[in-house]
């Protein structure tokens, strides 16, 4: 291999990012990358340097579209100095977190940019949580602020955040920066003001100065992103500025897209792949990110048709609705240079249907919230090959600064083409998990990242994943450990015993079945144990089927085999609910 392929070791997130000697060290895939890609990056110390740089030179470029709103890089930065600045008069201090609940609008944008001029730690959180699950988020984060929608203030954050350490919280209406009040997607009214919140809007257009001295630098952290990883408890991966900018600058560079590209926001926001792939890439780029609020296929096609947008990436069930949706043409794709898919099982037939129907090819991605997105995907030029045994089509090779090995349960590494768990070391990979230093020890063995996932890596460096080391559910994207539906589960009167699988699922990828057996004398139906689940979870982890055994199969020591309940998948099934 070429010297100049090899870029020297990294310092990244406070730690020396070096890789050990051995046959993944060589980096096969290097020769499937272009010259360009292949180049050694130099990213922005943070996305505030790089938004500075962008302010100077293109102050009147559009930063967001939002339906039929527009914010330039000018007004956006000053926007977001004025809630930095009153996020800091109101006794936000420097390393301070920041939960912030919203869907895809300027205003999920406005408060991760101010939170990050005032010194904070920002914890993006999924607004379809229900409460107790917004409570371990706020409790193990320890946040200070909160930033929400209006309705969520009213309708359950307020007693949620009540016993929390919460003593700031800005809400926000989804209806400003824009006046077309799409129906589909913006179908609720402007609140009163709340008397014991402040609204995100107006302190946006206070005018405040954005406090001093304050600027971040590469090894701050800045994201606490939840994830269950290998273990049943959340866990927040603290994702340092520089790993988010060495993901977004190596995006930036290798996706070679045009002068100020125009993104689409298909993924959310608070998700890792939104957040990096998206909005860091986009302003890092000096583009216009492209808001909708929220995914509905017919206003996402819509916006296709009026932004333009080069670039997008989200999971693949949600080019299923879009290629499924009656208007969709290929005109509504004409305009992308390259659309990426991650987070779920990309179908190789999926991707061939789309070309066949609507022209683009859907570029595979693989990553994790504790690589901060991406730690291979396809590059724009290639398409991924289809391993001829399993049917598995390939998520993608690694980028030069990146080493990902196949390892056995001892660590140690099996050769090309064999199975074993998936392991990445690289400047994207965070130092660790928030406040858990035994999970950091196991997971990150010597800042190695030890994914969990079972896959194998051929010869010219195309990484496949086949299979998950543990119990993990992945619906449309998202993950979902079976223990914290099983602990809902436990807390319903009838049931005695709970036990809950992934399976495969056409739509989702993977879909959550429960299989319960109840307490002596006690009745329910299957309907009643999934709606009672889905008042209490967020709507992808609620169980869609739901089978009553009279007893669930054990080991001798009494612990359930979930495996034996895998097998009897498609026995006796019941579905309550497919919505």
């Amino acid at each position: 291999m070429d010297d100049e392929h090899e870029p020297p070791p990294a310092e990244v997130g406070g730690r020396r990012v070096t890789a050990a000697p051995s046959r993944y060290a060589d980096k096969p895939w290097l020769a499937l990358l272009t010259e360009a890609q292949r180049a050694p990056l130099t990213p922005p110390e943070t996305l505030l340097h790089a938004l500075r740089e962008t302010v100077a030179a293109h102050s009147e470029r559009p930063a967001l579209a939002y339906f039929d709103g527009r914010l330039t890089y000018r007004e956006l930065d000053g926007l977001s100095d004025s809630v930095a600045g009153r996020l800091a008069a109101r006794g936000l201090r420097r390393g301070d977190r920041v939960a912030v609940l919203l869907q895809n609008s300027p205003h999920f944008v406005l408060a991760l940019l101010g939170a990050w001029k005032a010194g904070a730690i920002v914890v993006p959180v999924n607004p379809m949580y229900k409460s107790g699950e917004v409570t371990h988020v706020l409790h193990d984060a320890g946040a200070t602020a909160l930033i929400c929608s209006d309705r969520a203030w009213e309708e359950y954050l307020r007693e949620t955040a009540a016993g929390s350490s919460v003593r700031i919280v800005l809400t926000a209406c989804e209806l400003d920066f824009q006046t077309r009040n799409d129906p589909r997607v913006l179908t609720f009214e402007r609140l009163a003001q709340a008397p014991d919140a402040e609204d995100l809007t107006a302190v946006a257009r206070q005018g405040n100065a954005a406090p001093e001295d304050r600027t971040p630098g590469p090894s701050d952290i800045a994201l606490i992103s939840y994830t269950s990883g290998t273990s049943g408890t959340p866990k927040g991966a603290t994702n340092t500025h520089g790993n988010i900018m060495f993901n977004a600058e190596r995006q930036r560079t290798g996706l070679e897209l045009p002068e100020a590209p125009v993104y689409f926001t298909l993924a959310p926001l608070f998700h890792i792949t939104g957040m990096v792939c998206q909005l860091v890439a986009c302003l890092d780029s000096a583009g216009t990110l492209v808001l909708t609020y929220r995914f509905e296929a017919g206003v996402v096609l819509d916006a296709f048709a009026e932004h333009r947008p080069a670039y997008t990436v989200g999971p693949s069930t949600a080019f299923m609705a879009l290629a499924a949706h009656p208007a969709a043409t290929p005109d509504h794709f004409s305009s992308f240079h390259t659309i990426s898919s991650g987070g779920a099982p990309l179908p190789p037939a999926l991707v061939e249907k789309f070309r066949a129907g609507y022209g683009p090819y859907l570029h595979n991605g693989y990553g994790l919230t504790e690589c901060t997105a991406p730690c291979a995907s396809v590059p724009p030029h290639r398409e991924a090959p289809v391993d001829p045994v399993s049917g598995t089509l390939a998520v993608g090779v690694p980028g030069p600064d990146t080493v990902v090995r196949i390892v056995d349960d001892a660590g140690e590494e099996v050769p090309f083409g064999e199975q074993g768990e998936i392991t990445v070391r690289g400047p994207q990979v965070v130092p660790g998990y928030w406040h858990r230093p035994e999970a950091t020890a196991e997971t990150f063995p010597d800042g190695e990242l030890r994914t969990g996932d079972i896959g194998f890596m051929d010869e010219r460096g195309w990484l496949y994943v086949v299979d998950r080391k543990k119990d993990m559910i992945n619906a449309s994207g998202f993950k979902v450990w079976p223990r914290e539906v099983e602990d809902v589960l436990y807390t319903h009167p009838a049931v005695r015993e709970a036990a809950v699988v992934g399976v495969p699922d056409g739509y989702r990828g993977e879909t959550v079945r429960a299989y319960i057996s109840l307490r002596p004398g006690a009745e329910t139906d299957p309907g009643e144990l999934a709606a009672y689940c889905r008042e209490r979870l967020a709507a992808y982890k609620y169980p869609r089927q739901v089978e009553i055994l009279p007893d669930l199969p054990k080991t001798a020591s009494g612990k359930i085999l979930r495996r034996e309940l895998r097998s009897r998948t498609g026995a006796g099934t019941v579905e309550p609910s497919q919505t």
